[in-house]
């Protein structure tokens, strides 16, 4: 119909009651006079879903006067798959220092198994040991044998793939549990076939990955 508009999903990360709205009557509900309340308005609920789920100051940017608007969502990049898949990411204080991760279910953000702090860690280490956890975990539920797991580590992914880490972390006496973790990630690899696909997380277009510790 000539002169209609197209309809806006309002997502609100903080405010009164979060989550993804119609209207903008219904958003400024949730929002009006709440001290630093999130929330942006997208042309399509799938954008707005991806945001709802990721970080929204991948969202909401500050733009000097003139400048264009960061994009974040691209269309050339696709859609990630949000119903029977699984997120992992790990947190390192510092290049090494401690180190944890976790495994999340994307469509309903519960989270799956969480491990860690681990003294004296590095972040790929945990980026890799995610991915295996997430693979032992899914092959233990039978009927999840094509769920993907997403990380945003291509080296973790190459790792997982070469079955083997290549680290310049030395092991000591304070990383020993994790190096021993190592270990029995690589003999799960070399013991055990896997039919679920690993992908990479797209950052730039889909915003934080869901299981995102949020320290950034």
């Amino acid at each position: 119909m000539a002169g209609s508009k197209k309809p806006k999903f309002y997502v609100v990360w903080s405010g009164g009651t979060p989550g993804i709205y119609t209207s903008w009557a219904d958003c400024q509900k949730h929002v009006q006079g709440v001290k630093g309340a999130k929330y942006k308005s997208f042309d399509s609920r799938r954008e707005a879903e991806i945001a709802f789920k990721g970080n929204p100051s991948e969202y909401i940017v500050k733009k000097k006067a003139g400048e264009k608007p960061k994009q974040v969502y691209d269309p050339s990049v696709g859609l990630p798959i949000t119903n029977n898949s699984i997120a992992t990411d790990a947190a390192c204080s510092g290049a090494r220092g401690p180190m944890e991760y976790r495994g999340v279910w994307i469509e309903t953000g519960q989270e799956l198994f969480k491990m860690g702090p681990y003294e004296d860690g590095t972040n790929n280490i945990g980026e890799f040991l995610g991915i295996v956890h997430a693979l032992a975990f899914l092959q233990k539920n039978p009927g999840y044998d094509h769920t993907i797991v997403y990380t945003d580590s291509r080296t973790a992914m190459k790792w997982v793939r070469d079955k083997k880490i290549k680290t310049t972390l030395e092991k000591n006496s304070k990383n020993e549990v994790l190096f021993e973790m190592v270990d029995k990630a690589i003999k799960w690899l070399e013991n055990n076939s896997y039919m679920n696909p690993i992908r990479k997380w797209e950052t730039k277009a889909w915003g934080e990955i869901p299981a995102d510790f949020g320290r950034k």
